[in-house]
């Protein structure tokens, strides 16, 4: 039964919604930094882009342990302490001078506290607080995140190029800070903690179950999922997801688009398009992720995504409507995929260890964008154009199409064998049968 009135359901969303979109501006730092800290300290492009290899597969890493902390210390109190992690490495960041700083900092420090916010959260909070509208929330929670890093840059652009980049991490840091209160007054770890049930909860709804020790959670929710074809399919186009979104468009995009001729405010501004359109793309995505299966959805989704890079170099060069086209689907696009690999992950593995597993195949998410972050800065060093890299993530994008359509469907059911007679058939030889009573009488059950 779905309530018909205002419950604390929403008001839960409302600050996850606002705590994610605040802490984003963290995400979007790195590719606002790569050319400052080259002007500054000679720093290259795969410098940087290592330091932000490091914070990707540590914010991916993180999440499954983050996701069985959640569940066994409770929403409120991970998110805070995570919050004060981010924030206390960007406003350090401030202060660096030399790679293993940047390293240490943005690499590791906050690396490992934006693990703690990062999709995994939103799988918590959609799959503890939701029952009905799950698909819709994910959603709306993935929007909070990904348009919030892109909707970040021009402000921070603008930051770096008048006052400097150490500018760019206090402003992170003052925007970090700035949503712990509302953590601290308005997050509740589940709606039992407020006298509620999941929003649309019936009776048949089984209630989650307690969980032990995280690390061992997170590790035995893998373990399940090991032998899984569905896993690894997953893991594997969620893989290709990152790599062509976080870890090439936006930690690359001004770079590339600085060399036909943008400048950094420019190349921010178009990127925040991708953020504003990424709102609507990801809120329809996760409302067809209720009522269309996510396999199809997956399908579409990264088709047109590599079907779109293979252009995105002629669009830098020619600018304009082409590059504004581009950049709205791709905005469209940007984290749809999020919502249904999430509807897989819980259909498969379950209310309780869905969001774990998700927690593992973000991981491949982060493993493909630290493969790109790296990589593209360093083909471009050696081939002077990230034409190359454009390509290749559009084939990779085009493989992973093909892969989402293996995944079983979770109401498909391996073929049955054909049924066995009870009882032998005049043509039928009588046997014992493995573990039955007798010849031809079949075993109880």
């Amino acid at each position: 039964m779905r309530p018909r009135r205002l419950t604390y359901h929403w008001v839960v969303f409302a600050a996850a919604f606002v705590v994610l979109l605040g802490a984003a501006g963290v995400r979007s730092a790195p590719s606002v930094l790569i050319d400052p800290l080259r002007d500054a300290f000679g720093w290259s492009r795969a410098t940087v882009g290592l330091a932000v290899s490091i914070n990707v597969l540590l914010f991916g890493f993180i999440g499954p342990f983050a996701a069985a902390l959640q569940q066994r210390f409770g929403l409120r109190r991970v998110t805070l302490v995570a919050l004060v992690v981010i924030g206390c490495g960007a406003l350090a960041t401030s202060q660096m001078s030399r790679p293993w700083h940047l390293y240490l900092l943005w690499g590791v420090l906050v690396g490992v506290g934006s693990g703690c916010m990062a999709t995994v959260f939103a799988s918590t909070v959609a799959s503890r607080w939701f029952v009905a509208r799950r698909g819709l929330i994910t959603g709306a929670l993935t929007a909070a995140t990904a348009s919030g890093q892109l909707v970040f840059l021009p402000m921070l652009t603008t930051v770096a190029k008048h006052h400097g980049w150490q500018w760019v991490g206090i402003t992170v840091a003052i925007g970090v800070f700035a949503v712990i209160p509302v953590v601290a007054l308005f997050l509740r770890n589940q709606p039992a903690d407020v006298g509620l049930t999941a929003y649309g909860a019936t009776a048949d709804t089984p209630a989650p179950r307690p969980i032990g020790n995280p690390v061992g959670a997170a590790f035995g929710a893998l373990g399940a999922a090991w032998s899984s074809g569905a896993f690894w399919l997953l893991f594997g186009s969620f893989a290709v997801c990152g790599l062509s979104t976080t870890g090439l468009v936006q930690t690359h995009f001004i770079s590339a688009a600085h060399e036909h001729g943008l400048s950094e405010t420019q190349a921010g501004t178009y990127l925040a398009l991708i953020g504003g359109f990424d709102i609507a793309g990801t809120l329809l995505s996760g409302w067809l992720t209720d009522r269309v299966d996510p396999r199809k959805l997956l399908l579409c989704y990264y088709l047109l995504r590599g079907l779109s890079l293979f252009v995105l170099d002629p669009a830098l060069a020619h600018g304009g409507g082409g590059l504004f086209g581009f950049m709205a689907f791709y905005g469209l696009d940007w984290v749809a995929t999020v919502p249904p690999t999430i509807a897989l992950c819980i259909h498969h593995f379950g209310r309780d260890r869905g969001p774990l597993v998700y927690g593992w195949v973000f991981a491949g998410h982060q493993i493909g964008g630290a493969l790109a972050a790296w990589g593209a800065g360093a083909l471009h060093d050696r081939t002077g154009t990230y034409r190359p890299a454009f390509l290749i993530a559009g084939v990779c994008c085009l493989i992973a199409a093909a892969g989402v359509m293996a995944i079983r469907h979770p109401d498909e059911r391996p073929p049955l064998l054909a049924p066995v007679p009870a009882w032998p058939t005049p043509n039928s030889p009588i046997r014992p049968r493995p573990g039955g009573n007798g010849p031809g009488i079949a075993s109880p059950g």
